[in-house]
């Protein structure tokens, strides 16, 4: 089996309306450059999720503060989240294949930094410069599949893709635990270099070049607006929570934040080459997805985020025991996805009804989880498998909806669209619902403890056992509503994406009548 010199290029657009689009030729390759693909992303979830488990040899072996290490987590994500867009648009214009190397090169170099730092500074300039790495990685991982898969295959190549996420969800916190167990916090980023490396030589074997040929000039100032708006959105939902909603330091980013995004928006409506077309908004069917993939985000996010609080907190299991116990949710995704489960069910239902499912589905796990699994692991372990089902229908009908509402030869910036709708729908899932359950709370607990804004400093108020159970009650509570918040808010997304993909596909229908 020989690779390919030349990698299928995209076609500049039909301007004929309903226009088909050509569909690539079917590589003999494809699923070797997937597995390529998959390797490459990996290097990325991996970090993400082995991080939170350091954060106490972190701050015993560095002398980090509560502040350097919330830097330390969010340098990455801000960075990231700021060049999704202008990292997709960068990959359509002068090569996908081209900026995943540099991507990879980048996290690689970025993480062999944060392993050898000697202070917390080091550590989150290194941190920022691997969310470049991540950013490129993001959007160019998908922008190639895209282009390798024709759309027959497609849906399960992103389920594929996807799962990769789950599986690095899951092995996350048991590698990063094992290592620590062994050896010192720098290990959990030096592990990325060897993965870095092999994903950088198969890139270049393997993965053939492709790119938009009508070579659109540079959205310069375009990428500038949108960086410094989803910087600045981004950075007040993760100050929110810390700081306080009405606080100056959270108001005055977030409203700098949607200003710059909003001259984004008119800035890309009037620029003759825009890079992200406004245009793309009249389509239900992207708008749907665009609607459904936020609140998917924002229950994923939210529900990790309280899951790890209840089973620590309220469960009493330690980090590594955690990790184990969350693992279900994750191999569920992982094993449907990689069996095309999801790819056969949406080719028989359709994106509206597979979208609508399996966001049904992730809410009732949510709500069972809540309900059921309030007091034991037992009932939370349906919970985490229905919603591992959920996801694993949802998510894949749901990036494709979103990458086949836009041009092939812009499948980058979709990507971009894509990754910036899943690091704001987790922010904001975070953030709204650890506002509920602080609020709760706060609410419940007993007036020993008033004013202690998290359960650890609310024990410490304690003054017998009777005061104990009353707080652990209370926080137990608050977690139970958050997480029905949550359902609601992922069930209210399932029906209105349903909805509007509905809408958009009768007038196709009609048309092929």
């Amino acid at each position: 089996m020989t690779t390919p010199t030349t990698a299928p290029r995209d076609t500049p657009p039909d301007t004929t309306p309903d226009a088909p689009q050509r569909q690539p030729d079917r590589l003999p390759t494809r699923w070797l450059i997937l597995g390529v693909i998959c390797l490459a992303q990996l290097t990325v979830l991996l970090d993400n999720t082995v991080l939170n488990v350091a954060i106490p040899s972190l701050t015993q072996g560095m002398g980090a503060s509560t502040a350097d290490i919330q830097w330390m987590l969010n340098a990455y994500s801000l960075v990231q989240a700021g060049l999704l867009l202008t990292a997709g648009s960068a990959a359509d214009r002068y090569g996908r294949k081209k900026l995943l190397v540099l991507g990879l090169a980048l996290f690689g170099a970025g993480s062999l930094v944060a392993g050898l730092s000697q202070s917390p500074g080091q550590l989150i300039a290194a941190r920022a410069g691997m969310g470049v790495g991540g950013a490129l990685l993001m959007t160019t991982t998908l922008a190639v599949v895209m282009q390798v898969f024709d759309e027959k295959e497609r849906v399960k190549a992103i389920g594929v893709w996807g799962a990769v996420g789950s599986l690095g969800f899951a092995t996350g916190p048991l590698i990063g635990g094992s290592l620590l167990n062994h050896f010192w916090w720098g290990s959990i980023f030096l592990i990325n270099l060897p993965v870095a490396l092999l994903g950088l030589i198969a890139v270049v074997a393997f993965v053939p070049e492709s790119k938009n040929p009508s070579g659109d000039r540079p959205d310069l100032l375009g990428a500038l607006l949108s960086t410094v708006g989803m910087v600045g959105v981004v950075y007040a939902i993760i100050s929110g929570p810390v700081h306080g909603w009405t606080s100056g330091r959270v108001l005055v980013p977030a409203a700098a934040g949607l200003a710059a995004l909003a001259a984004f928006a008119l800035w890309e409506r009037r620029v003759p080459y825009p890079m992200l077309d406004m245009h793309f908004f009249r389509d239900s069917r992207f708008v749907g997805a665009v609607a459904g993939g936020i609140l998917v985000s924002f229950g994923m996010g939210g529900s990790f985020f309280l899951l790890t609080q209840h089973l620590q907190l309220v469960l009493g299991y330690d980090p590594l025991q955690t990790g184990l116990r969350m693992t279900p949710l994750a191999l569920v995704i992982v094993v449907l996805n990689l069996t095309g489960a999801g790819a056969r069910l949406l080719s028989k239902v359709g994106a509206p009804s597979a979208i609508a499912g399996g966001m049904v589905l992730l809410a009732a796990g949510l709500a069972a989880i809540a309900v059921l699994g309030a007091d034991s692991y037992g009932g939370m372990l349906l919970g985490l498998v229905v919603m591992g089902v959920g996801i694993a229908l949802a998510a894949p009908a749901m990036a494709n909806a979103i990458m086949s509402a836009i041009p092939p030869e812009k499948a980058g910036v979709g990507a971009g669209v894509n990754g910036t709708l899943q690091e704001c729908g987790n922010g904001l899932g975070v953030a709204v619902l650890g506002a509920v359950l602080t609020s709760r709370f706060a609410a419940l607990v007993p007036a020993v403890a008033a004013g202690a804004g998290s359960l650890p400093a609310a024990l410490e108020h304690a003054r017998g056992d009777a005061d104990r159970s009353a707080i652990a009650d209370a926080f137990a509570t608050g977690v139970h509503t958050s997480q029905l918040v949550g359902a609601a808010a992922v069930l209210a997304g399932g029906v209105l994406a349903a909805l509007l993909l509905r809408r958009a596909e009768r007038p196709r229908a009609d048309a092929a009548r």
